[in-house]
């Protein structure tokens, strides 16, 4: 019941799909041959959400693996759980992307798209009921972006009412590997904007600034930040994938975050996160918690929420503890930092506690805040992309591929509107109301 698809595209996307499937098999107790080696029946109990049961009782992740050249589905395969996966759920192409937009959603992807559609069919119909599908992917690349989109475009025709949430890497100022990620990144979010239900805005500068400052790691890798992204990953995923919580589907997620259909971009937060030294200095309890995930150091996207105002936002708790504690700390960072909480929402945090920790911890916490501070994520793109595309820089590419200069222009505009959007929603106070009804 209440099953979820993962699509998992372009590098980006299948490298953390990949760590986030080691993390989540971990938890469930299934082994890289896809046996159940596990302790306790919860992690049975709803392991259909994510797994498929095979003959002999072999656990089959609903995933589907795309990219348009072989080199990541072959690293995926050698990787530790390479043989979890169904050896017809991998699709892939041969000559890329080459970073471009415009080939992942016109030319190269939508050659792809039809096989990619029936993995993705035939994964949708082996379910009892379908709750909705998630893609992991980059915006700056040209295959998790550019084909990602045109897959849910394409996902939002053929099952409109189903729940889309997506995982997606942002591109960030100073940890840039593509000089036209700003292209390619706002014609994404045009798109997202949309096609999705849930967004998950995930940033490579905070997670190197979580790994320098916090983890105390002198030169992180991708592991390192793969391996944050996808303890978020399993955070956020806790509620569907273990019995008796809160929020336990997508949909509620999205009626208890989402205040506006287009304002649907969340920041995610974990805790805790300690360096190796100093993890016996600490102890943890839920105040340690509730105050490292609403820090501003602990958000996976590069944007100060002391800068904008939450509009909404979600704390899951994991471990054994106190329901009543967490909802006092809740209520208590509300009304102590009420400046950051818009108030014509009057609770704007909803939590939910499950009892299974994650492998190697008494208790963690993830956070999901709906912010108004994302907004200086966007206007950083917003603003490299202007630059560039007012000298019409790189263009030919795109327009090679059969794209036209107003998708351009509309992409621009469109990102532009929707910081505006949150703009005025944090500016709102409540002795406004007045005036709509007037109007």
């Amino acid at each position: 019941m209440r099953e979820i698809v993962h699509i998992q595209g372009g590098q980006c996307g299948n490298q953390i799909g990949a760590k986030f499937w080691e993390v989540i098999s971990d938890e469930h107790g299934i082994d890289p041959t896809g046996c159940y080696r596990g302790d306790s029946d919860l992690q049975l109990e709803r392991i259909n959400v994510y797994y498929v049961e095979a003959t002999g009782g072999k656990y089959v992740p609903r995933a589907c693996l795309v990219d348009l050249e072989p080199g990541t589905m072959d690293s995926v395969r050698a990787g530790p759980f390479g043989q979890l996966f169904r050896p017809d759920n991998f699709v892939f192409g041969q000559s890329g992307a080459g970073n471009n937009w415009a080939k992942g959603h016109y030319t190269e992807g939508a050659e792809l798209i039809d096989s990619v559609l029936d993995v993705v069919r035939k994964e949708a119909e082996s379910c009892d009921c379908l709750q909705g599908f998630q893609l992991a992917h980059s915006l700056g690349g040209g295959t998790g972006s550019g084909m990602g989109t045109l897959l849910l475009s394409k996902i939002r025709d053929e099952y409109p009412d189903r729940m889309i949430l997506t995982f997606s890497v942002f591109p960030s100022p100073r940890v840039s590997d593509t000089v036209v990620e700003p292209y390619n990144a706002c014609l994404s979010i045009h798109l997202l904007l949309e096609n999705t239900d849930e967004t998950f805005c995930i940033d490579n500068e905070a997670l190197y600034d979580i790994c320098f400052r916090t983890l105390k790691l002198s030169c992180p890798t991708f592991g390192d930040l793969n391996h944050l992204v996808s303890v978020t990953m399993s955070g956020v995923t806790t509620c569907l994938r273990f019995p008796g919580q809160l929020n336990a589907d997508l949909r509620k997620l999205a009626v208890n975050m989402v205040p506006f259909p287009r304002l649907h971009f969340f920041v995610p937060g974990f805790a805790p996160l300690t360096s190796r030294g100093s993890q016996h200095y600490r102890c943890l309890t839920v105040p340690e918690l509730t105050q490292q995930i609403f820090d501003a150091k602990n958000m996976m996207a590069a944007c100060d929420p002391r800068h904008g105002r939450y509009l909404t936002a979600a704390a899951v708790f994991r471990g054994r503890m106190s329901v009543k504690e967490v909802d006092e700390q809740m209520l208590n960072v509300q009304n102590k930092n009420s400046t950051y909480f818009v108030e014509w929402i009057p609770y704007n945090v909803k939590t939910a506690v499950c009892d299974i920790p994650p492998r190697g911890l008494k208790m963690s916490a993830t956070f999901v805040g709906n912010t108004t501070a994302i907004t200086t994520l966007m206007k950083r793109m917003s603003e490299q992309f202007t630059a560039m595309f007012r000298r019409k820089a790189f263009l030919h590419w795109y327009l090679g591929e059969g794209m036209d200069e107003m998708e351009f222009a509309e992409a621009e505009s469109d990102v532009n509107d929707l910081v505006s959007e949150y703009q005025q929603y944090e500016d709102v106070s409540p002795e406004e109301e007045g005036e709509y009804e007037d109007e």
